[in-house]
């Protein structure tokens, strides 16, 4: 047996030995670690270019961009050889250099290349995602990436292109200074708008140097570096402003500028220079509609493809079309401008006018005019407002109205146009005014939406709900309307946003069945050296967005020319030369109008107003937009047969009366065939005419013992809401006692022999510059009020303007300056002289235009 002690020494020798044997395991485990990394270091580094060589670039193809017949727009040249100018970072305004650190690399002068915590963040939001989901790149890395790698590596996202560009930065950290690689990467990085770096950025969006730049376009401009496309802001200037107000919030946070600057800037309205003629292109034509083009391109293939990759694109643009937009768009501005309002003023302040036209069966764009003028300065020229965001006013009525006819209403339906206050959300009372700040009773939907009825369309809106009309909105492709939260029952005049783009593409859903149609830009793409063509599905035509019994309904009250003549009066440039549909809109304060319209071959949205939204003075959608939206649709149409709206199955027609929407009987005095979806037609006979004896004497319903004669009368019942509005117009009610019980104050029973229909007492009217006198009109017209009339003449001012032996009694009356007056008056069967009560009525010098 062993002794103790040395039982102790043996085990002591045994664990030296297994401590050796562990150390050398180690070591030799290290040496492997060691090696692998050197191995991994020498093959993720072997082909990266020297930090000596990160300026050597190969000079690119050219990608070109020809509409639809081939014709060249547009030649993307090389934008470095191009539109670039180097600067020494000194010359660089410091705010501009905090800026981009603050959204792009807020650690930058405190980290060799990397930074750590950022690689951390990516590496768990990996883990999350199960996929690299952002690289926490810093500006070093940023500019490794576009200097060294390929396009196909740029636009990779794997480990193993991360861990070549962490190797580049911290080389390019060794061998320069981190001046030198914020000025190189200031030099290098894309702002869009073919801008590569910063003085070719400051001068493209703003028209001066980058020295010149201040706090709030120094922020726009570092906002632009990480999404070029989506928050440009010549195409949208909404989402520049955002992410403006994103970049300044993290100079805040970085301590470098305070709360106060930030809020400064951030209200400081921008003013955009314009692009493209210092390019050095030979051409370019269509300036906006190539710029939304280039934006498609770089959204599906990268900037760096699109700049270097030799793309054939052929488009959807007709350019004879385009050019006939643009001399439109020109002439009506130029009118406009040559006019002198009543003041002595020069004009009416309109400085530009947006227009796009789509072909309605495949959503193609065939002409795009996202301003008067792409190169003025003074008017934002270079800001798109065919795609900014802008108040419609009642061009979305027709939406709204689809909604309802989606629903329990009919064109027939009848609303009161009389005062109504509603509750907003907030509990305060809201009463929509109408445009001409007159009322106008009952009234038909047909009738409402062809003459723009506020107040009707706000009930229209109250009664199917927000909710509602915006699925149907976003249906069509309107992609403002996301949240209901934000919107109340002002969305009726137009107190949502939208584009000319995407309300036009609604339009066209209408002029296609109820088809959802996308604007489409792009017809093919075709890469040097590749075979096959790619690109988006040229056809936008979607799911079914509304029936096409809805659509056609919308359509024929906006083809509706005799429906609108209260408010537009005959032969308004509304109308053309075959059938076609339009809409106009104006905000209440002149900052926006419009008129959206079509036929089966031709959808045409034109917007007027000013880019910096400075108010015109009373231009509205029929005598700003509307000229422009004419003129073109007769150009664009010209040769083309004209075809009518193809009615679809299942849409009767049904003879009703105005008053009520209901089945027209022998009493109804105004009554016309109407559209329904077959199941919604009225199945019960008009009450809103009724026949009663009265007493000739007292007016009173006629019993035994009335001191008169038994004479039949018929009386128009009004809904309870519209009485008032009812005594206002002189309409005689139905008595509601007898003669032996007369109400107090009944009235003789032929004050009502022959009523005054139009104008309204009282009303007041006013003239125009704007459109040629013998245009404005308006109606001067009566009605018996039972009696059987066999002669009558409508009087102004005593003079004879229409004289009738039957109805209607309604003539058109050329509007005078001044006070007057208008009566009718007539002989009955009998021989009697019967006559209406003597209304006022006033017209004023200028006119608001609707």
């Amino acid at each position: 047996m062993f002794s103790p002690g040395y039982n102790h020494f043996a085990m002591s020798r045994t664990r030296i030995g297994w401590s050796h044997r562990r150390f050398r395991a180690l070591a030799l485990l290290g040496l492997i670690t060691l090696a692998f990394a050197v191995w991994a270091y020498a093959a993720l580094a072997a082909d990266l270019p020297s930090p000596e060589a990160l300026i050597v670039r190969a000079a690119p193809d050219t990608t070109k961009i020809y509409d639809r017949q081939g014709r060249l727009l547009y030649e993307v040249l090389d934008p470095r050889a191009g539109r670039r100018t180097r600067l020494r970072l000194a010359d660089m305004p410091l705010q501009f250099r905090q800026a981009v650190m603050a959204v792009e690399d807020a650690n930058y002068y405190s980290h060799p290349g990397i930074d750590a915590a950022g690689v951390v963040r990516a590496i768990v939001q990996a883990i999350q995602a199960e996929q690299i989901v952002s690289g926490g790149s810093t500006i070093t890395q940023q500019l490794s990436r576009m200097l060294a790698f390929t396009p196909a590596e740029r636009e990779s996202r794997t480990v193993t292109r991360k861990l070549r560009e962490m190797i580049l930065a911290v080389r390019l950290t060794q061998a320069y200074s981190k001046d030198t690689v914020l000025e190189m990467y200031l030099n290098e990085v894309y702002f869009g708008q073919l801008a590569y770096g910063a003085e070719a950025a400051a001068r493209t969006y703003f028209g001066k140097g980058v020295h010149e730049l201040d706090l709030a376009e120094s922020a726009m401009l570092a906002g632009l570096i990480q999404s070029p496309s989506a928050t440009n802001p010549l195409v949208n200037p909404a989402a520049a402003r955002e992410r403006q107000r994103v970049v300044l919030g993290l100079m805040v946070k970085s301590s470098v500028i305070s709360d106060q600057q930030a809020a400064d800037a951030q209200a400081e309205p921008p003013h955009y220079a314009t692009v493209g003629q210092a390019d050095g292109a030979a051409i370019l034509r269509a300036p906006h509609f190539v710029a939304y083009v280039r934006n498609l391109l770089e959204a599906q293939y990268g900037a760096e493809r699109v700049n270097g990759g030799g793309l054939r694109v052929t488009t959807t643009l007709d350019l004879d079309l385009q050019e006939r937009a643009e001399a439109a768009v020109r002439a009506r501005l130029d009118d406009l401008k040559r006019r002198t309002r009543e003041n002595g003023e020069p004009n009416y302040r309109v400085g530009n006018a947006a227009l796009v036209a789509l072909d309605p069966r495949t959503g193609e764009i065939r002409a795009l005019v996202g301003s008067a003028d792409y190169y003025d300065a003074s008017i934002d020229g270079a800001v798109d407002v065919a795609l900014s965001n802008r108040q419609p006013g009642s061009a979305i009525k027709p939406i709204i109205y689809a909604t309802a006819f989606m629903r329990d209403y009919t064109p027939a339906t009848v609303l009161s146009d009389v005062p109504t206050a509603f509750t907003t959300r907030e509990g305060d009372p809201y009463q929509p005014q109408n445009y001409d700040t007159t009322w106008h009773g009952p009234i038909s939907l047909r009738a409402a939406l062809a003459t723009s009825s506020n107040m009707v369309a706000v009930k229209v809106l109250d009664h199917v709900g927000i909710d509602a009309t915006l699925e149907t909105a976003k249906a069509l492709g309107i992609t403002t309307y996301d949240n209901s939260t934000r919107f109340g029952l002002s969305l009726a005049l137009g107190g949502g946003e939208v584009s000319l783009l995407e309300l036009t593409g609604a339009y066209a859903a209408f002029a296609n069945a109820g088809r959802r149609v996308t604007p489409v830009a792009i017809r093919s793409v075709t890469a040097a050296g590749e075979a096959g063509t790619t690109g988006p599905d040229r056809n936008g035509i979607g799911a079914q967005a509304i029936s096409p019994q809805v659509a056609y309904l919308i359509t024929s009250i906006l083809s509706d020319d005799a429906a609108r003549i209260p408010a537009f009066g005959e032969d308004s440039v509304l109308h053309l030369s075959r059938p076609a549909a339009a809409k106009t809109g104006t905000t209440s304060d002149f900052r926006d109008n419009w008129t959206v319209g079509y036929t089966p071959d031709l959808v045409t949205g034109v917007w007027v107003g000013n880019a910096d939204n400075r108010p015109m003075y009373q231009v509205s959608g029929i005598t700003g937009a509307g000229p422009i939206w004419h003129d073109f649709m007769e150009i664009a149409l010209a040769g083309l047969p004209a075809r009518e709206f193809e009615r679809p199955p299942a849409v009767i027609s049904a003879e009703i009366c105005d008053t009520s929407g209901l089945l027209a009987t022998d009493l109804c005095q105004r009554r016309h065939s109407e559209w329904f979806v077959s199941g919604s037609e009225p199945l019960r006979a008009d009450d809103s005419y009724v026949r009663a004896d009265v007493d000739s004497v007292s007016g009173m319903l006629w019993s035994a013992g009335c001191r008169g004669e038994r004479v039949s009368r018929v009386f128009r019942v009004l809904p309870p809401e519209a009485r008032d509005w009812g005594r206002e117009q002189g309409i005689a009610q139905l008595p509601g006692a007898t003669c032996d019980a007369p109400l107090a104050g009944g009235a003789p029973a032929d004050a009502d022999a022959l009523v005054m229909v139009s104008p309204a007492p009282h009303a007041t009217f006013a003239l125009t510059s704007q459109l040629p006198p013998a245009a404005q009109q308006i109606e001067i017209a009566a009605r018996s009020g039972g009696a059987s009339l066999r002669a009558v003449t409508l009087l102004v001012d005593g003079q004879a303007v229409g004289q009738f032996a039957a109805p209607p009694y309604r003539v058109l009356w050329q509007l005078a300056a001044g006070e007057h007056t208008a009566q009718a008056i007539g002989t009955d069967v009998a021989g009697n002289a019967v006559a209406s009560a003597v209304l006022t009525f006033s017209v004023r010098g200028v006119a608001e235009s609707r």
